[in-house]
């Protein structure tokens, strides 16, 4: 408890920035930890699906192919380009809305339940061809 702290300083002694961070230990590429990274950004770009969006696309009969899920994860990017922030996104016969803030799809609809329906709570509209 002898070791002067100057202002400016939080830390008495020599302490450099890059030892407070964690340190990601540098892997060559196509490494395994890489590939770890690769495969973390990837789930974080993914649409997640509500529980309620879930149960409406039961109800519906609603099934979503990888394909149509990446086209709806691309409405989601451009969306968020423009500064979205809920936004609906029309895919064929169905009807999504999704937050685009948590990439979160918060209710889905078919061709059956977007008939004489009003879309409320949106600020954006994607349209899928």
């Amino acid at each position: 408890m002898n070791d002067r702290i100057t202002i400016g300083s939080m830390y008495p002694g020599t302490l450099h920035p890059a030892s407070l961070h964690n340190k990601r230990q540098s892997s060559p590429p196509g490494s395994s930890a890489e590939n770890g990274v690769f495969k973390e950004l990837l789930r974080e770009n993914q649409i997640k699906i509500s529980q309620h969006a879930a149960k409406r696309m039961e109800q519906r009969g609603i099934q979503l192919q990888s394909d149509q899920l990446a086209q709806i994860s691309t409405a989601v990017e451009q969306a968020a380009a423009k500064g979205s922030k809920e936004s609906l996104i029309l895919l064929k016969d169905m009807a999504f809305i999704v937050n685009v803030h948590n990439r979160t799809m918060v209710t889905a609809m078919d061709g059956k339940a977007m008939k004489d329906n009003v879309f409320t709570q949106i600020d954006s509209a994607v349209i899928i061809s």
